[in-house]
């Protein structure tokens, strides 16, 4: 029995414990999404020096084959490429590198496909290439030596595109993200939805650098057989704080947090003008995620949007927006950034610090907070319409409409959200209410010709759901449905079978 606590564990030796292979699954199972993925392989490419990145999505008629991602920055040689092709390999990260722990090309690839290839070059040396094959990584850490005549092939392919003397690239196989059959206008879906998200997600993650003259990203879609390029377009820079007006004149201003672990923290405080239709302001994220704090480092926005538990999100807050710097803190002391980059946990030292934040003229963070508020609730009078509180939208509605009902819609908090599902019914109804459950029901025997011959999903059907969840908001909101509402939902039912069958008509001919 202990008699007294020891404050510190005495120790006996050491032992060397080197990682079982099947660590590699673990590093691939991070939960990185595709475009946080994608954006930690740029992240290296900045790194490298480059001025041009192409995204280069492969496919072979309706079949997406590969992805691929090349740059000219300076390029590795061999040694460089095994020490980048190593897990946790350590390389000279300089302050200004956006690479932290050695581990990104790695857990974001095998994230999303069963193979990683890099070829890279320098003007000094020939190209050379490394693999990792998750069926030999997982049984040893067996990483794979690519045929050298392969490797001057493949820099060659890519020769001015946008290669000139030296340059890396980076091959997805096996990219589990892919559909599996591309038939029926699939693959043209899938990128078309892709494309988008990712010049999204890299436009605002990395605007600061994407605003420069001498950086680029393009996106391109090519076919392997013909050669032929679908599309190819450049990403635009997406500021968060690119509104052309402020929202409150006396802002943006600049607050400093005294931290005492790392020192004075600026933030700088910005207010959107109300209602903007801005892609800067709506284009990523619910209205209440993208409020609050944007982390950069070195440039890379790191965070977008969030309090770090300084407080809680809500709506009347929705045009607050604090640009933070990180400062130097290289024990993550105060600020502590996710492998995936795409979080900071701030620590209770810098959540308490901002209570006494002040601007250059006395005011507080506090303060900031209030106006940021009172523009919004000034904004929502002038409009001078109330609009009516709506039960909120649950399971079944596609996020992107969920995301814009809560924006423009008061909801009823103490309801329980109206769901969707599709159920077979009598060929004479186009829907059923349950009011008790709170779903409203749509015949499954119209659900193929409504979706055109798509494949169906949860949030199928968008622009249907969205409608009927429009019209059918006093039915759950009623424990009793007046006459006027009954007829209304017999009118309805009728007119929507007439307009299913006769989809269903042009669907057979």
């Amino acid at each position: 029995m202990v008699s007294e606590w020891q404050f510190e564990v005495p120790t006996a030796g050491s032992k060397r414990l080197p990682p079982d292979g099947r660590y590699m699954e673990a590093l691939s199972s991070q939960g990185y999404g595709f475009e946080t993925a994608i954006a930690d392989l740029v992240d290296n490419s900045i790194d490298a020096g480059a001025e041009n990145v192409v995204i280069h999505f492969l496919r072979d008629g309706d079949e997406l084959v590969s992805l691929v991602i090349v740059d000219d920055g300076k390029g590795m040689d061999e040694d460089e490429l095994d020490v980048a092709m190593t897990v946790g390999g350590r390389r000279g990260y300089s302050k200004r590198s956006l690479g932290m722990f050695g581990t990104g090309l790695k857990s974001a690839s095998l994230s999303h496909a069963n193979s990683v290839t890099v070829v890279s070059r320098t003007k000094r040396t020939r190209p050379a290439g490394r693999r990792w094959l998750m069926e030999h990584a997982k049984h040893g850490f067996e990483c794979d030596i690519i045929d050298p005549h392969f490797a001057q092939d493949f820099v060659d392919f890519y020769q001015g595109r946008p290669i000139s003397f030296q340059g890396t690239i980076v091959r997805w196989d096996g990219v589990k993200d892919f559909p599996n059959h591309g038939g029926g206008g699939q693959t043209d879906r899938y990128l078309h939805r892709t494309v988008n998200k990712l010049g999204l997600h890299l436009g605002l993650h990395l605007h600061r650098f994407l605003t420069r003259d001498n950086f680029h990203i393009t996106i391109s879609i090519q076919d392997v057989r013909s050669g032929v390029e679908y599309s190819n377009y450049g990403v635009e820079s997406l500021d968060p704080f690119g509104y052309p007006v402020s929202g409150d004149p006396a802002y943006p201003g600049t607050f400093t947090a005294l931290v005492p672990s790392v020192g004075p923290v600026e933030l700088a405080a910005h207010i959107w003008p109300p209602r903007s239709s801005l892609d800067e302001y709506k284009a990523f994220g619910a209205v209440v995620e993208r409020e609050g704090f944007y982390f950069y480092r070195n440039d890379r926005l790191v965070q977008a949007g969030g309090w770090n538990k300084f407080r809680q999100p809500e709506q009347h807050l929705a045009l607050a927006r604090v640009a933070v710097d990180l400062p130097d803190d290289p024990d993550g002391k105060v600020f502590r950034l996710t492998v995936k980059k795409e979080g900071v946990q701030a620590s209770p030292e810098f959540v308490d610090a901002l209570d006494s934040a002040v601007d250059d003229q006395g005011r507080t963070f506090a303060e900031y907070l209030g106006n940021a508020e009172r523009v919004y609730r000034e904004a929502r009078k002038r409009a001078g319409v109330e609009r009516k509180a709506v039960v909120p939208p649950g399971r079944g509605v596609d996020p992107q409409v969920r995301q814009v009902i809560e924006e423009e819609l008061p909801v009823l908090g103490q309801e329980e959200p109206l769901q969707f599902r599709w159920q077979k019914l009598s060929n004479e109804k186009f829907f059923e209410i349950d009011q008790e459950s709170h779903v409203l029901l749509l015949n499954q025997r119209y659900r193929a010709a409504l979706l055109g011959g798509r494949s169906g999903s949860l949030n199928d059907a968008p622009m249907v759901k969205s409608l009927m969840y429009l019209l059918m908001q006093d039915a759950f909101q009623r424990e009793r449905m007046g006459s006027r509402l009954k007829d209304n939902i017999e009118l309805w039912q009728s007119v929507l079978v007439a307009a299913a069958r006769a989809e269903l008509d042009r669907v057979a001919d």
